[in-house]
C-alpha cells in the first residue's frame, strides 16, 4: 500500500468495474453502508469532456460518525468517507483519504478518535484490492 502523509492507495490488478464491485462488498463486510456512488467519467462527459473512469463511493458507519460529530460538527466537513477507484496511467488504483489528518484542522478530534476509522479504511482496501 502506497501510503502519503494524507492517502492511502493501492494498485489492483482487477479491471476497473471488478474493483468498484470489490470496494461495494469490502465496505459491507466490514458493517458500513454505502451512501453515494458517483461516476465521474459519465458527468464529466455529459459536459463534453473525456475522462478516464473515476467512481467515488461514500461511505459511513454511524457508530464513527456519530462519536466523531459529538466532538465537533464542522467535521462533518470530511464526512461521508470515500473509496475512489480511479484509472491511473492505466493502472487501476483504490485511493481514499485518511482519517488521521482530521485531527490538524479540528483539535478536538484525537489521533485515538479516528485510529479505528483509518484502521477499517485500509481493511477494506487492502481487502477491495
Amino acid at each position: 500500500m502506497e501510503s502519503y502523509d494524507y492517502l492511502l492507495a493501492v494498485e489492483t490488478q482487477s479491471d476497473f468495474d471488478e474493483a468498484v464491485i470489490s470496494v461495494l462488498k469490502a465496505v459491507d463486510k466490514k458493517g458500513w453502508t454505502v451512501f453515494q456512488i458517483y461516476d465521474l467519467k459519465e458527468r464529466m462527459a455529459v459536459k463534453g469532456f473525456d475522462q478516464k473512469p473515476l467512481k467515488i463511493i461514500e461511505i459511513c458507519s454511524a457508530k464513527h460518525s456519530n462519536r466523531i460529530l459529538d466532538k465537533n460538527r464542522y467535521a462533518s466537513l470530511c464526512m461521508p468517507c470515500r473509496i475512489n477507484v480511479i484509472n491511473d496511467n492505466n493502472k487501476i488504483r483504490i485511493i481514499a483519504m485518511k482519517p488521521s489528518v482530521m485531527p490538524v484542522f479540528f483539535h478536538e478530534i484525537s489521533q485515538a478518535d479516528v485510529a479505528e476509522i483509518e484502521k477499517d479504511i485500509i481493511d477494506m482496501i487492502n481487502e477491495a484490492r
